[in-house]
């Protein structure tokens, strides 16, 4: 299957371009789409992966975030993909807003109905080689990756399993330890079945006791004022797995502060420099 990549936008922000792109994806059976914001730079940018949230497209952090400020002055690529497969019109994939579209949970379904469902294999495999297969700006082997809620989750369990692929990681509202949550109970089953060793390898805080030779502390935002993070959420869960094995984690509890966008954009320039760290720009 023929990649037939395709440039669909372009904006110029900050002195860099927001750029949008449509693509065949092999791991996915569906056409899909990704947005990257390239930084005004002379060398070759390393990359940030942003992963979404429930119900997001490719476009929600690039049009909300405001990160390219601080991408553009630091030197460092976006790399925003969708958050499922689209279009393959399986039988209940758009019913609910937490399942199906736009719920992928960055997993590889083994449930044969949700066999497309392969983001894990997508954001991990696919992608980065499609992008050094075509975009020679781009500093693909140094990457980091950051994320929101689903997406947040997304990101600490794809780091945590690849440790030698990313030099650091960030989340805001992650769900954290989504076996413990109605949100992850209900992917995790209808995804990967009844075995909850299949599930446990898509939960940050299971992984963290097996992985956790970290080369940099994780950083994680979390809104008081955020209605998922009583019951959704759990980062304390995550901080108790992260103390047992002496895992460098900070969590930062930010009063006021909700799940939105809003939240995302008032401390998004703190997660790119701490990404900036680690990539050593």
């Amino acid at each position: 299957m023929e990649s037939g990549l395709s440039e669909i936008g372009s904006t110029k922000m900050f002195d860099g371009y927001n750029k949008r792109y449509k693509h065949n994806s092999e791991t996915l059976g569906c056409s899909m789409t990704f947005s990257i914001y390239f930084p005004p730079s002379s060398h070759r940018s390393p990359v940030l992966y942003w992963l979404s949230g429930l119900t997001c497209t490719d476009e929600n952090f690039i049009i909300k975030s405001g990160a390219q400020r601080a991408a553009s002055a630091h030197g460092i690529a976006l790399v925003v993909p969708d958050t499922s497969p689209r279009g393959l019109n399986i039988e209940g994939e758009a019913d609910s807003y937490d399942f199906g579209v736009g719920a992928g949970f960055y997993l590889n379904a083994t449930q044969e109905k949700w066999k497309n469902w392969r983001m894990y294999d997508y954001v991990v495999k696919e992608l980065p080689k499609l992008l050094s297969e075509n975009f020679p700006q781009l500093d693909t082997a140094r990457a980091s990756i950051s994320g929101h809620s689903m997406g947040g989750h997304g990101a600490l369990t794809i780091y945590l399993k690849n440790l030698d692929k990313y030099k650091s990681v960030s989340a805001f509202a992650p769900i954290a330890n989504p076996i413990n949550c109605p949100w992850g109970q209900k992917a995790f089953t209808n995804y990967l079945g009844d075995n909850k060793a299949a599930w446990e390898e898509y939960d940050a805080t299971c992984l963290i006791s097996k992985f956790n030779n970290l080369s940099a502390t994780i950083l994680i935002d979390q809104g008081e004022n955020d209605q998922f993070y009583p019951d959704q959420l759990l980062p304390n869960k995550f901080e108790e797995a992260c103390k047992k094995v002496n895992a460098p984690l900070l969590v930062r509890l930010q009063p006021g502060y909700d799940h939105s966008y809003y939240f995302i954009a008032t401390f998004i320039e703190d997660h790119i420099s701490h990404h900036v760290q680690a990539l050593e720009l």
